[in-house]
């Protein structure tokens, strides 16, 4: 029984020394660091008819929608419709 609860706990353990990784950070070179940081978390790559390219946008995220784009267009309207000399 205590070699049951031994292998658990070291199992448990374990998975937070596989989660450490590297430190990017402490590397002094700008390329070597911008390579750990490419190596840590590689871009996303689609593949369609045997080529491969890299996936710019996400499709589970929505598009942008610029808050100020409606207001502005009403701004710009009501600016149009100014008497200039009445």
């Amino acid at each position: 029984m205590k070699i049951f609860f031994a292998i658990l706990a070291l199992c448990a353990f374990a998975s937070g020394a596989l989660a450490a990784g590297t430190d990017c950070r402490t590397i002094e070179s700008n390329s070597v660091r911008l390579a750990c940081y490419d190596a840590a978390s590689p871009p996303k790559i689609e593949k369609s008819k045997g080529a491969e390219k890299a996936v710019e946008n996400d499709a589970t995220r929505p598009a942008y929608k610029d808050p100020f784009l409606a207001e502005d267009a009403r701004t710009t309207a009501k600016l149009k419709n100014i008497c200039r000399g009445c």
